[in-house]
């Protein structure tokens, strides 16, 4: 989240991570990666749209299921079509708690934005 006071031309920002066991769990590029996941049912459809490689974006849906009480992301099986990626009731509850909670920190940003005068 970025927020502008026009009259001075300052920035705040800040960027929720979340970590579980001491490792990164969910952040701002990883959710972006779900939701791209959930919009294109594609792995390397998202992966090309946050322009980085495949194995990247697997290995960051690796991690994410590892630390995960139940998995993320998983793979269709391929066919006609092709295989694909979906997220599961987890994943998407994942996004919208994330959601829930950068929400909140931009409220808290932009109260107090206009009283910071750098």
């Amino acid at each position: 989240m970025e927020v502008i006071d026009m009259k001075k031309k300052s920035t705040i920002r800040l960027r929720v991570w979340i970590d579980k066991d001491d490792k990164p769990f969910i952040g701002p590029g990883r959710i972006k990666l779900l939701e791209y996941i959930l919009t294109y049912g594609s792995i390397s459809k998202a992966a090309v749209k946050l322009k980085m490689s495949y194995r990247k974006a697997w290995q960051l849906i690796s991690d994410m299921n590892a630390l995960s009480k139940s998995e993320l992301v998983v793979k269709t099986v391929g066919g006609k079509t092709g295989g694909g990626a979906v997220l599961t009731e987890e994943g998407l509850n994942v996004i919208k708690q994330y959601r829930i909670v950068q929400n909140e920190v931009d409220k808290v940003l932009n109260k107090h934005a206009t009283k910071i005068s750098i």
